[in-house]
């Protein structure tokens, strides 16, 4: 599965300009919100914010996976931003985010929906991927990147 058919370069943005979680959030949703499959950006961004109020998506090594199940969704969108100083994101190892990957998905979509999430998780195990997305020049780059999971 390519992931880059949930995502184009138009949903990836090297410069995060928010330094809250709540605002990172709302940046991402936005961002995502370019995709034709967001049919409700204020839905999208209230069910992120629920989900995330459940439990922290920011999973440590600097990476957080803000994420939800929604009606606000036609298709699975995955939007991609980076931070170069970093957010406070309650991650797990308490140390601040620089990478995030929003995944929106139909209420519907389940297996698909984990299987985005697992491909991701996997990718971003790795620390030579992780300084690749730190150091991405062009959208090209991350959605190369996210197309080479194995």
């Amino acid at each position: 599965m390519k992931l880059s058919r949930f995502c184009d370069e138009t949903l990836v943005r090297f410069d995060l300009e928010a330094s809250n979680k709540d605002d990172i959030i709302k940046e991402l949703v936005e961002l995502a919100s370019d995709s034709p499959m967001v049919k409700d950006s204020e839905k999208l961004l209230k069910d992120v914010q629920d989900r995330e109020n459940l439990v922290t998506t920011g999973v440590g090594y600097g990476v957080a996976f803000p994420h939800a199940k929604t009606k606000s969704v036609k298709g699975i969108v995955i939007a991609f931003g980076r931070s170069e100083d970093g957010v406070e994101f309650d991650a797990m190892d308490h140390k601040k985010v620089h990478l995030f990957f929003l995944i929106a998905a139909p209420e519907d979509a389940i297996g698909a929906h984990l299987n985005v999430m697992a491909r991701l998780s996997y990718l971003m195990k790795s620390e030579e991927n992780r300084q690749k997305l730190i150091q991405a020049s062009s959208p090209g780059d991350v959605l190369d990147l996210i197309d080479n999971v194995e």
